[in-house]
């Protein structure tokens, strides 16, 4: 009879395939990206050239080529660390020095989280380096300091540290006080978690990196107040943030949930877009809320994460889950293998569901649509098409993506897409 294949062996021969058929698509559609966008450099796209100049379309043609060429690099090293750290023994050596120097318990877990994430950053730190201070800086976005961008750097570990810590230290502990069933009582407090930073964020921790400052321009402001009031809208506050300190690019959004929801707008969008173009971005915005975009996003973010943790609750229990991934399994009862199962988890997890990207994808841009559509019923589609064409081209966003690449990728519809829709709307 034929020898019955290991699960060890079945999953670790599926994580290679996977990871190398995931890596071969990416790399194909960068490529087509670049070969694309390269070969419509040279010309302004018909319905475009009353609005876009032949510079500024240029522009984002090498900003797009050089960024989807740099992605090429962060694939190339994101599949060899992942590799690194699991069948190449990293995270088995890491976990085996951290028990013989900490001992084995909460302690040792927790700092095998900590120097992992550390270890994480320093082998990205360069690349983050690079793009912004040579892609971003080259194209005119970047207006960080190193001295600010080392600031908000080490600013972002800490508070990462002080909220990450507490949080993985619950999980770990409900992994091992609350029977079969922790996974269920870790998502509540996952998500609990969740709900709690949308509330606290824009209050308590996104104005230590930047300024809000009230909008104080009168007439804006009445104009904004009177859209918000028309569509039924309210928020604790309308701001302007100094993004012009770090970036060059311009933007608007709400952020926060319930009562602590707020509008904020870069400087820069203020001061690039009239006040009509304003209140067609703000009025898209709004159409997020209005077709509850955000508690959809919610919604699908509750029942994935709920299927995540129950998966992970069962390979947690499986010694061939450590084993087919290059990690010994600690077999000493005071020895849980919690951080194990979580890092290995968040590892290989999305090498095995690459094929959501195009589905979460196609799903935000028709968000996009239904909001544009909304924006226009509330102000006027020549406003938002002239807005939404300034920040295209202030952004150095091409008007000549691939089209694969923009179903796999794209949260935003192209220029052309959008523009066409509005048309018709």
């Amino acid at each position: 009879m034929p020898e019955t294949v290991s699960p060890a062996t079945t999953l670790m021969v599926a994580f290679i395939l996977a990871l190398l058929g995931g890596s071969v698509l990416k790399f194909w559609l960068a490529t087509r990206q670049v070969r694309h966008v390269a070969l419509h450099r040279t010309t302004v796209p018909v319905r475009f050239k009353a609005a876009v100049t032949l510079a500024a379309h240029q522009k984002a043609a090498d900003y797009t080529i050089a960024k989807t060429r740099f992605g090429l690099l962060e694939l190339a090293l994101g599949a060899a660390t992942l590799l690194g750290w699991t069948l190449l023994g990293g995270l088995d050596l890491l976990n085996q020095v951290l028990m013989e120097f900490v001992g084995p318990g909460m302690a040792q877990q927790i700092a095998l989280l900590v120097a992992f994430a550390l270890i994480g950053a320093l082998i990205e730190l360069p690349l983050a380096c690079y793009s912004t201070f040579e892609i971003e800086e080259h194209f005119g976005f970047n207006k960080s300091s190193l001295r600010l961008w080392v600031a908000d750097l080490l600013k972002s570990s800490v508070i990462g540290a002080a909220i990450g810590i507490p949080l993985v230290a619950m999980i770990l502990w409900l992994m091992g006080a609350a029977g079969t069933q922790w996974w269920l009582w870790a998502w509540a407090v996952w998500m609990g978690f969740n709900l709690l930073l949308l509330m606290v964020y824009p209050t308590f921790i996104a104005p230590l990196f930047n300024q809000f400052k009230p909008l104080d321009d009168e007439s804006l402001k009445n104009r904004v107040t009177s859209l918000m009031q028309r569509c039924g809208f309210a928020a604790k506050g309308l701001f302007v943030m100094d993004g012009s300190r770090r970036s060059a690019h311009a933007n608007a959004y709400f952020t926060g949930f319930g009562a602590a929801k707020r509008v904020v707008f870069y400087d820069t969008l203020l001061a690039k877009l009239s006040p009509a173009e304003v209140d067609a971005v703000l009025a898209h915005e709004l159409g997020h809320f209005k077709h509850r975009h955000i508690l959809k996003r919610l919604g699908t973010l509750f029942v994935i994460s709920l299927a995540g943790f129950a998966l992970l609750g069962w390979l947690s229990s499986q010694s061939w889950f450590y084993a087919a991934l290059g990690v010994q399994p600690n077999l000493s009862a005071d020895a849980p293998n919690d951080a194990l199962a979580l890092l290995l988890f968040m590892l290989v997890l999305p090498v095995f569901t690459l094929f959501v990207a195009p589905i979460a994808a196609s799903l935000s841009r028709n968000h996009e649509f239904e909001a544009d559509t909304y924006a226009v019923q509330q102000t006027s589609a020549a406003d938002l098409s002239s807005a939404l064409l300034r920040l295209y081209e202030d952004n150095a966003s091409t008007l000549t993506p691939d089209p694969i690449y923009v179903r796999f990728y794209y949260s935003h519809p192209p220029a052309g897409e959008r523009l066409a829709r509005m048309v018709r709307a």
